[in-house]
């Protein structure tokens, strides 16, 4: 069986055929820079032209990074915050020939390790973090997703979680692994003392890296690295369209 994904981020649009049976892209994804600024009509744009691509005509998965309930966008804290208030799935429906399923992007990675990954059979309270630009997250209870987590905005320390543990954060204060890696306990510890999750599951682009860090940190969860990488949002979008999961 096959579906169709699209994964919104700040850097670039990205989208392929999916395999649902095995969780896998069929053929070579495509990817188109995301339009700066990042305004609505603009990405919906490049959306609609990514789906033209395939000559897709069924149902699409479509993710966007924050907060989705009923295919309306309602945060914006890495994206123009003309997003706010944008009905997105009824916007990409205008610009594509078949129906769309919207949902948070760190959720649809989320789905994708549940089903494919990662945290494949795992029951109890699983919790997805992916470190970007911001941090995402997706918690499972026994499989089940709980939408619209946004954990990366916790409180450590008197600020937004992200501002210190994303992995952008590295990049911009050019912190070493081991430095990142004590940001991230401290984002996890504080995490932890709320959750209590059976099995945390990192992802982003530095999961690529997990040797690097995770071996450093030092929560009582097991943290494990996403097996998807790059793919998983794709994967997920297209695996929530076909289950009619998200908002």
């Amino acid at each position: 069986m096959q579906g169709f994904g699209v994964d919104v981020g700040g850097s670039g649009i990205k989208g392929c055929l999916v395999d649902l049976d095995r969780g896998e892209l069929v053929g070579e994804r495509v990817r188109i820079p995301t339009p700066q600024p990042a305004m609505p009509d603009a990405v919906c744009d490049v959306i609609g032209e990514v789906v033209g691509q395939f000559g897709y005509q069924g149902r699409v998965g479509v993710t966007y990074p924050g907060v989705m309930k009923s295919g309306v966008a309602y945060t914006a804290a890495n994206m123009d915050s003309s997003w706010i208030g944008t009905d997105m799935a009824k916007a990409v429906e205008a610009r594509v020939p078949g129906t769309v399923q919207t949902l948070n992007d760190a959720d649809a990675a989320g789905l994708a390790e549940m089903a494919y990954g990662a945290g494949k059979g795992q029951r109890g309270l699983v919790l997805m973090l992916t470190f970007g630009t911001g941090i995402g997250s997706a918690l499972f209870i026994d499989g089940r997703l709980v939408p619209n987590t946004e954990f990366g905005h916790i409180e450590v320390d008197g600020k937004d979680g992200e501002k210190a543990a994303s992995a952008a954060a590295r990049e911009r204060e050019d912190l070493s692994y081991p430095d990142w890696a004590k940001r991230v306990d401290r984002y996890l510890d504080t995490l932890e003392r709320g959750l209590w999750p059976d099995l945390i599951v990192v992802g982003g682009g530095v999961s690529k890296k997990a040797h690097k860090w995770v071996p450093l940190l030092s929560t009582r969860t097991r943290v494990v690295p996403a097996e998807l990488l790059n793919d998983a949002g794709i994967v997920g979008a297209a695996l929530a369209a076909e289950q009619r999961i998200g908002q």
